[in-house]
């Protein structure tokens, strides 16, 4: 009975050593919060040319969404976005997705994402965006203020309404 008690003691002392207790999100790193929007390469729908960092606009406040087709988190967003476009009009949107170009194209068509000029949906071919963003869920949206400065991030279940009010719009 007694090392039945001491082995019992043990798990419980190994198991609260070995528990997370740390329950705050995960911090931005550095080079995130205090940068600005990367260098990379994409291939933007719908004719796959080439869209790199020097093609974002200087003035207007950026949002980048790294985001996959088939999720429903994504699709919600997107939804939220098109319907809402006027809260988007002073800014420049850049859906990124790393999965197959045919998949980009599927939803570049059921959302209409020609209708929405201020809105490029661009392939990661070079897988950059994932690692150097952290994503752990979907969507991932990063805000960048008019000068390119980043301003804030949100990830997974997202409320559009703070997305404008990171982007500057009340």
């Amino acid at each position: 009975m007694k090392r039945l008690l001491l082995v019992s003691f043990y798990l419980i002392i190994a198991a609260s050593a070995f528990s997370q207790t740390n329950t705050q999100a995960p911090t931005v790193p550095e080079y995130i919060s205090k940068g600005t929007i990367p260098a990379f390469i994409t291939y933007k729908a719908p004719d796959s040319t080439v869209f790199t960092n020097k093609d974002v606009h200087k003035g207007r406040p950026t949002l980048l969404m790294i985001f996959s087709p088939d999720c429903g988190h994504c699709q919600h967003v997107a939804t939220e976005i098109t319907s809402n476009i006027a809260h988007f009009k002073k800014a420049q949107i850049y859906m990124i997705t790393w999965l197959p170009y045919s998949d980009m194209m599927s939803f570049y068509k059921n959302y209409k994402i020609a209708d929405y000029p201020q809105i490029t949906i661009a392939w990661d071919s070079k897988y950059f965006f994932l690692p150097y963003f952290h994503v752990q869920s979907y969507p991932k949206l990063i805000v960048y203020d008019k000068k390119g400065k980043y301003v804030k991030e949100f990830q997974g279940n997202i409320q559009i309404e703070d997305v404008w009010k990171a982007l500057g719009k009340k």
